[in-house]
């Protein structure tokens, strides 16, 4: 298949979740992240992701109404920000994001953060009771580790439907790989092109040429032979194109290897309320 011949039906889905979305962090210009929306999900994207963190939930939600695709055929994720967290906030914050965004549900609800006001006995409840009320479709945990999610798991009576990390050839989170892997979990990769570190790496750069695409189409196919779901933040056109073509590529067992042994560790994100696991 050829970039030119992709079409919505050509991504692949885990449990339903389009495994390439826009991702929109820190696309803070309000026209620009709408127009980045709908371009996106005119070309095939079935999957946004935003934060109530990021402050641009009004402009996704422009975006969404803007695109010549319905509702009920994009994945919508957003996440409910570490000051939010406490029973009473979840609920009321999470209508202002259904409001912002211009929806009556979205598909993917994320606790953003093990961290500030969470608390699993009093937050995770609230996610529940959301899902009950039919405003969010499935619960998400973001930046968990393993005991996180174990302790969330035996709270929640929703199952936990994904736990979004960042992760790319230079963080690799074998061990969360491994986890999700052993407890039927799906990882969602973000800052899957380590903000353009990608670019200019040997290993990829050569895979790349080899196959005349961009460094970050390797890192996202990388990333897809693992079973990950990715979203890429991305502006301009030719990015989300590019990202986009990435579904086309293929990468033989050969290649996954060299860029399974790149030694290079590259955290991008590591707040100071991050898991102490993160050191």
């Amino acid at each position: 298949m050829t970039p030119d011949e992709l079409t919505p039906e050509a991504v692949p889905r885990s449990n339903g979740m389009p495994m390439l979305g826009l991702g929109t962090w820190q696309n803070t210009d309000d026209d620009q992240c709408a127009e980045s929306v709908r371009t996106a999900l005119e070309m095939g994207y079935r999957h946004v992701d935003t934060a109530q963190a990021y402050g641009n939930e009004d402009a996704v939600g422009r975006g969404l109404a803007a695109a010549d695709v319905d509702r009920e055929d994009v994945f919508l994720a957003t996440k409910v920000w570490i000051d939010n967290l406490e029973p009473g906030d979840v609920r009321e914050t999470t209508r202002t994001s259904l409001d912002r965004l211009g929806v009556d549900y979205v598909d993917l609800l994320y606790v953003h953060w093990p961290a500030r006001t969470y608390d699993p006995e009093e937050t995770l409840p609230a996610f529940d009771d959301l899902v009950d009320e039919g405003l969010i479709r499935h619960v998400g945990v973001s930046n968990f580790e393993p005991e996180h999610v174990d302790r969330a798991r035996a709270i929640l009576d929703a199952p936990i439907f994904a736990n979004q990390v960042e992760c790319h050839p230079f963080l690799q989170q074998r061990h969360l790989r491994e986890f999700a892997a052993d407890t039927d979990l799906d990882l969602v990769a973000y800052s899957p092109l380590a903000r353009g570190a990608v670019f200019g790496d040997p290993v990829l750069e050569e895979i790349a040429a080899d196959h005349d695409v961009s460094e970050a189409q390797v890192s996202l196919a990388w990333l897809r032979e693992k079973g990950l779901t990715a979203i890429p933040k991305a502006t301009s056109e030719a990015h989300i194109r590019d990202n986009w073509a990435s579904l086309a590529l293929d990468l033989d067992d050969d290649e996954v290897a060299r860029i399974d042994a790149i030694e290079r560790t590259d955290r991008q994100v590591h707040p100071d309320f991050a898991p102490s696991a993160w050191g």
